[in-house]
């Protein structure tokens, strides 16, 4: 009697616990993230992602030339998405809304609420990191990264892996204010390759340039002969990101 009675606090507690209920709920969520924001971002291309620090000012020089280059890749008729809020997103959407083409912001819902900036044509907001990163990575042409911390890293080599692992389309990788990345390039080549971590060619999906025209050109240069539109195979490995 008394081991039954040692049992059934056990038993209460599980059946008593809703968290089935919320874990299958989350995944519709999740779902509908994903169809909300495909279908309001599939007729945009081409589109340039753009990267950088939450935290850098409208006076600040990276601040201003990442709206430089925004409205350069606008006017030259790139889509821009930003992540939506202040600091470079900022300075992104801002360049975009001047321009000719459309500023799109995928903002994401931060414990500590992050303000969508006001330059967006487009506005998408995303509970999830994850289902955010696959858009940038699903709807980008090109990835133009500015000077950043934890998360513009992290964007960063989420997408020199899904490139070098063959898990999205090659794309350039365009990095912005050579002073600022050199030490992490110069890291890559001494200890990465170096050390058999990665070959080579694989430095060769990334370009470092600092003028806005340059950016634009590079991106031009590389689908000159190929085209902005996704091949069959691209496609299917589009499918299998």
């Amino acid at each position: 009697m008394n081991q039954h009675n040692n049992h059934k606090p056990f038993i209460q507690s599980v059946s008593d616990q809703p968290w089935p209920a919320k874990e299958s709920w989350r995944l519709f969520r999740i779902m509908a993230e994903f169809v909300e924001s495909t279908e309001r971002l599939e007729a945009i291309q081409p589109a340039v992602g753009i990267f950088g620090s939450a935290r850098t000012h409208p006076d600040s020089p990276h601040y201003q030339l990442a709206e430089q280059i925004a409205r350069a890749l606008s006017d030259a008729g790139f889509a821009v998405i930003s992540g939506g809020g202040p600091g470079i997103m900022e300075a992104a959407n801002k360049g975009a809304y001047l321009g000719k083409s459309p500023s799109i912001g995928l903002n994401i819902q931060l414990p500590h609420e992050q303000q969508g900036n006001d330059y967006q044509d487009i506005s998408q907001t995303f509970k999830h990191f994850f289902t955010r990163k696959y858009m940038f990575v699903r709807f980008s042409t090109a990835y133009v990264v500015m000077p950043g911390g934890f998360g513009t890293m992290d964007e960063l080599m989420e997408a020199l892996t899904l490139v070098q692992t063959g898990k999205t389309r090659k794309m350039p990788i365009i990095l912005v204010y050579s002073q600022f990345w050199r030490g992490l390039v110069d890291w890559f080549q001494t200890m990465l390759v170096s050390e058999g971590f990665i070959s080579s060619d694989d430095m060769d999906l990334i370009q470092v340039i600092d003028e806005p025209s340059e950016v634009v050109n590079a991106i031009f240069k590389y689908y000159e002969t190929k085209g902005f539109e996704l091949s069959a195979a691209e496609r299917e490995i589009q499918l299998n990101l």
